[in-house]
């Protein structure tokens, strides 16, 4: 009998496996992953954002609201998430738990960046009201050219024509290698007693006989075994509809799933990457997805400085990089026909914004990244395949469907299993959306448990937004421990 089972080996299940292991070091875990390798998926470093989604840059956060006020509320939800998750990786690195912190992440600053009367006027107007938060207090603002010019020398190199120019910049932004800190999280997970990974298993079949019962199949030798488990938690991407379907759970019904492709261009000039150290975010096309908000991303890659430009996105059926073409077919059945028909029929306008970016020319994808980096070379710049997003499709109630661009849990009644929809922010949030798991699945365990969540992260509770002391507290702690300085 095992006590957790957690499917893929994701940073999700690596960041609840974590957790779990500091509640209660008894506990007995397995993680299964189809792949030959963990984070090989959406938490690879070349196939996630690698951000850290903290609401500091990302333009589509803080959409003007009805009466043309700029909406501040999910920015500063996402920076209270995210802190959580620092302060996570700050305990653990303090205990010695993550090895060396800075291949896992680095300090780089976040800036956004726009254009034209209207899109300085919206920015203004948020610096103006995210400066009023603790967690954005430190925000700058510039429409000054010669100062921008220091903050992005990319950026504004060669750059010409009428309008003006504005731009925010948070010095405490980071780069994170998801795919790095997943790793180091289930390496602390294998350390102790009861915990145990497994690559290249792929689980077939999910049966409850009291338990759960989970058919794996070991890929290389084709042997097979079932495991008993008391808790079963599926963070397989794409796949973890098709798996908590497979599982009869009545929870999952109604929801479909909506994969959309990516692609980067890679500096491959030394010269170039050297001289830009920033990630700087614009505002999204029109009819884009969230996740296709353009950057010119500055990135730490197993030790070495890389330089990103994109996502551009794409059309695909596969709900993973390493999935099958058949994948969105197989998704769709009589509970979720109506939904998935209705959300694409509702979402005409955003399939011919797909189609059109997968049949951008190179010459196309160029004039996009010219608009970030004028005096950008296509000698200097190679594609890149990214990782896929998978997104929600729910049901309205109504016999309709609403596509989602977020995360969300689904928990069977009796909290035994959970599986995680969605896609962005994920990675950032992984702890906040842990720690509303947890609750839900180990509800009898949760008194005493809350208290150690406490220890581990102080603002567990306790919003920084409201608190500027513990807000510099809790990151003068990030800076020590992690090296984040």
């Amino acid at each position: 009998m095992t006590d957790v089972v957690l499917i893929g080996a994701g940073i999700m299940s690596a960041t609840l496996a974590a957790l779990l292991r500091k509640l209660d070091p008894s506990l007995t875990i397995e993680v299964f992953e189809r792949l030959d390798a963990a984070a090989a998926e959406s938490s690879d470093a070349w196939n996630n954002a690698g951000t850290g989604h903290s609401g500091f840059c990302e333009l589509n956060y803080t959409p003007r609201g009805p009466t043309g006020a700029v909406d501040c509320s999910k920015a500063i939800q996402i920076a209270e998430q995210f802190e959580l998750s620092k302060q996570l990786w700050a305990a653990l690195a303090e205990q010695g738990e993550l090895g060396d912190p800075r291949a896992l992440v680095r300090p780089v600053p976040h800036l956004s960046f726009v254009w034209g009367d209207d899109d300085v006027a919206f920015l203004k107007e948020r610096h103006r009201t995210l400066t009023t938060s603790p967690l954005f207090e430190a925000m700058q603002y510039s429409q000054d050219p010669a100062e921008l010019a220091g903050w992005m020398p990319l950026v504004l190199d060669g750059r010409s024509g009428p309008g003006p120019l504005a731009a925010t910049r948070m010095a405490d932004g980071t780069d994170v290698n998801f795919g790095a800190l997943t790793r180091a999280l289930l390496g602390q997970v294998t350390r102790g007693a009861g915990g145990q990974v497994h690559l290249g298993h792929e689980v077939e079949a999910l049966r409850r006989d009291g338990e759960w019962l989970v058919d794996v199949k070991e890929r290389a030798t084709q042997r097979t075994r079932t495991v008993r488990a008391r808790f079963v938690f599926i963070g397989a991407g794409g796949y973890t509809l098709s798996l908590l379907e497979r599982a009869g759970l009545p929870e999952a019904d109604g929801y479909g799933a909506f994969p959309v492709s990516g692609q980067w261009l890679r500096c491959t000039n030394p010269t170039v990457i050297a001289r830009h150290h920033a990630k700087v975010y614009g505002r999204a096309e029109v009819g884009a997805p969230p996740m296709s908000v353009p950057h010119l991303d500055s990135r730490w890659i197993d030790g070495r400085q890389e330089l990103l430009f994109g996502p551009y996105a794409g059309v695909t059926t596969r709900f993973l990089k390493e999935g099958s073409w058949l994948d969105l077919v197989r998704s769709i059945d009589l509970g979720n026909l109506g939904p998935v028909a209705r959300a694409g029929l509702a979402n005409l306008e955003l399939t011919r914004y797909l189609v059109g970016q997968a049949l951008l020319s190179a010459d196309e994808r160029l004039e996009t990244l010219r608009r970030y980096c004028p005096s950008a070379r296509s000698d200097d710049w190679e594609l890149l395949v990214a990782g896929l997003r998978v997104q929600i499709i729910k049901s309205d109630g109504k016999g309709g469907g609403v596509l989602k661009f977020g995360t969300e849990v689904v928990t069977s009644a009796d909290g035994t299993m959970a599986g995680l929809l969605g896609a962005s922010p994920g990675a950032s949030t992984a702890v906040a959306i842990m720690l509303e798991l947890i609750p839900r699945c180990f509800h009898e365990r949760w008194a005493q448990w809350r208290t150690r969540c406490r220890e581990l992260m102080p603002s567990f509770g306790r919003p920084l937004h409201l608190d500027a002391g513990a807000c510099r507290a809790a990151r003068s702690r990030w800076r020590a421990s992690l090296g984040a300085a």
